[in-house]
């Protein structure tokens, strides 16, 4: 269900703050932290050129990796990162400490099946309330994404978190039947029917 684990090398690093981080960038590094499961944080350094490419893969958020930190090998989730605005490279990343019986807070993306069996195939517009859903999972299981499946929904319907199958040991992190999506009229019809009529 989840995505492949991977192993990133790093170095751990003793001198931290601004200069050295620009050293570090200059030499192809960028600067990282791990910290939680009550230890102290590491400041360590990674690959540029790994890290953009995990990113760019895709599922980073959702995916624990290994790093190996001069030996050492530690079970991480990527937290955060900060991309250069202006370049597009990675600036840096936080990573959290898992262990087995980690539970995660992650955001997983929501996959939209079955379009052409709904209301959107004559015309209906899918209205995401959600393009991704919070939960709460266990570390070495995350789901990659949800699936959402529309058929047979008309216009005006919507789709909720209760309508979605959740894999054993992930729920949602707002504990009410929140909405996902909706498919409505196209806009012009409404217009026209709705004349004098107050919309919500």
């Amino acid at each position: 269900m989840s995505n492949a684990t991977y192993e990133l090398k790093a170095e751990a690093r003793d001198r931290v703050g601004k200069g050295s981080s620009r050293e570090l960038r200059r030499n192809g590094l960028i600067p990282a932290v791990i910290y939680g499961d009550k230890q102290a944080p590491i400041s360590i350094a990674l690959s540029t050129n790994e890290v953009t490419k995990r990113i760019h893969a895709g599922g980073f958020m959702t995916t624990v990796a290994t790093i190996d930190v001069n030996g050492q090998k530690i079970s991480v989730l990527p937290k955060d990162y900060q991309l250069d605005p202006v370049r597009d490279f990675t600036m840096h990343v936080d990573f959290l400490r898992v262990s087995a019986d980690s539970r995660v807070t992650v955001e997983v993306p929501v996959h939209f099946i079955n379009e052409d069996k709904s209301a959107i195939k004559t015309g209906g517009v899918l209205n995401i309330v959600r393009h991704e859903v919070e939960l709460v999972c266990p570390a070495n299981d995350i789901p990659e994404f949800l699936t959402a499946d529309l058929e047979g929904l008309q216009f005006g319907d919507s789709i909720h978190i209760s309508n979605i199958k959740l894999p054993k040991g992930v729920e949602p992190t707002i504990d009410r039947d929140f909405t996902i999506a909706s498919i409505v009229a196209p806009v012009a019809e409404e217009a026209a029917a709705g004349e004098g009529e107050a919309s919500e």
